[in-house]
């Protein structure tokens, strides 16, 4: 977890960073595994040959792996939490863009900011994060999103 905030403290974080993850690097073999659990087989993905012949000069990640990658992100240092927190749930995005293909062989890292903190109910926090998925590199990152988190906390 990249910040864990007590519940007086959450309004004093909004608009600034949470924190960034590690590098983590896309290889062939994980893009095949998500074409596969996905039944997304198209071929800019999983065939290099053909792949080498489009704009993208060899194959790439699929949208969805580099969005999917936000959970591992937050655990490894981009995301926001609750002292007392039991468990995070993803609550849903506000906005996803894809802006940048991840070329094979790249590395990629979370980094996000905190856009707002509400307590919802006793011991239920949404948080709204802007996380933007970087490739090393390269000026462009792969995506940003609004995403919505709900922190579930111990009864005080």
């Amino acid at each position: 977890m990249g910040l864990e905030l007590s519940k007086n403290t959450l309004q004093n974080y909004i608009g600034k960073a949470i924190g960034e993850s590690p590098w983590v690097e896309i290889t062939q073999e994980n893009v095949n595994r998500f074409a596969d659990i996905t039944i997304d087989p198209q071929f800019i993905h999983i065939d290099p040959v053909s792949a080498a012949n489009t704009p993208f000069g060899g194959t790439i990640a699929h949208g969805f792996l580099s969005l999917s990658m936000l959970s591992y992100f937050a655990t490894a240092g981009a995301g926001v939490g609750v002292a007392n927190m039991t468990m995070g749930i993803n609550y849903g995005f506000d906005k996803v863009r894809f802006v940048s293909p991840v070329r094979v062989g790249k590395r990629i890292r979370g980094v996000s900011k905190l856009l707002s903190a509400m307590e919802t109910k006793p011991g239920h926090f949404l948080f709204k994060q802007e996380m933007i998925v970087e490739i090393e590199g390269e000026d462009k990152p792969a995506l940003v999103a609004q995403w919505l988190t709900m922190a579930v906390c111990e009864a005080e």
